[in-house]
């Protein structure tokens, strides 16, 4: 069992928790992933590592209230604990070497990218942050990104807050304005990072994705999280989830997405509804 030390309402659809496991803590790096399950009957899902204070011993995750499992863990508070909590997985991002970064993020994957550029900054690389979030509502971790990056912005779909655009608009501006990136890390919706490696294609840019297909095992025996890259099957869990994206089949890749979205809105629906009842 694994004790919730903190839960912050970061908006209306996604909290962090920060969650008491130290032996995770003592090993994590950005890119990497756990496991759990809410309770002993629960499924197991993957929510990447977004913060890690080995003194403290614990380990933040931060999640998108979308299905039935992220609501069941929703409804934990400080004080509870979640059943099973499993990690580190998957390899970490490769942060060594690298001069200059930009760092692209959009909605909830801003989570997964925050840890990197932290990583990045801590490392004396310069860091440029672009994140992208539908309007100023959701915007998340603003502050952490100001205080990892040399340069931020924020684009919002309807401008609401910040400047008015795409995550994609803001990219082609700073290369265009001569910026020279040793490689672009981006992590978000499938569709914003395969028009992000659509840009950096045109420069020649190393770009690196993080993918997050559905996952069950977490150790590359059930296949769930299969992708193509450079024509061959790749294994998230094992294999990533970190891959270089312009090798990466998106198209594929939103396909399978898409095939249990609907199954996932009724699991939601029913888990609010059985809440609504037992709380009458």
């Amino acid at each position: 069992m694994y004790k919730i030390k903190k839960k912050t309402e970061l908006n209306n659809t996604v909290t962090r928790m920060d969650v008491e496991a130290p032996l995770i803590a003592a090993k994590a790096e950005p890119g990497q992933f756990i496991i759990l399950r809410v309770d002993e009957f629960g499924e197991r899902i993957p929510l990447t590592i977004a913060d890690y204070d080995r003194e403290a011993g614990t380990v933040s995750i931060i999640f998108q209230i979308v299905g039935a499992t992220t609501e069941k863990l929703n409804r934990l508070n400080e004080g509870e604990y979640i059943q099973d909590f499993v990690g580190p997985l998957g390899v970490a991002t490769k942060t060594e070497g690298l001069k200059k970064v930009a760092i692209v993020g959009g909605g909830v994957g801003c989570a997964i990218a925050y840890p990197i550029a932290k990583k990045l900054h801590n490392l004396g690389t310069e860091v440029h942050s672009i994140v992208g979030f539908r309007n100023k509502d959701l915007v998340i971790l603003e502050d952490d990104f100001k205080t990892v990056s040399d340069k931020m912005v924020i684009m919002t779909d309807d401008g609401s807050y910040g400047d008015k655009g795409l995550v994609t608009d803001a990219l082609r501006k700073l290369i265009e304005d001569g910026n020279q990136y040793d490689e672009v890390i981006t992590i978000g919706p499938l569709i914003m990072m395969k028009f992000v490696c659509a840009v950096t294609k045109e420069f020649d840019i190393k770009t690196t994705v993080s993918m997050n297909p559905i996952m069950i095992d977490g150790t590359g025996m059930c296949g769930g999280c299969r992708l193509t890259v450079g024509g061959q099957t790749k294994f998230a869990c094992v294999d990533g989830p970190d891959f270089d994206g312009h090798q990466v089949d998106f198209d594929e890749a939103m396909e399978r997405a898409n095939m249990y979205r609907e199954f996932e809105r009724h699991a939601h629906e029913e888990t609010c509804n059985l809440f609504a009842k037992d709380a009458e």
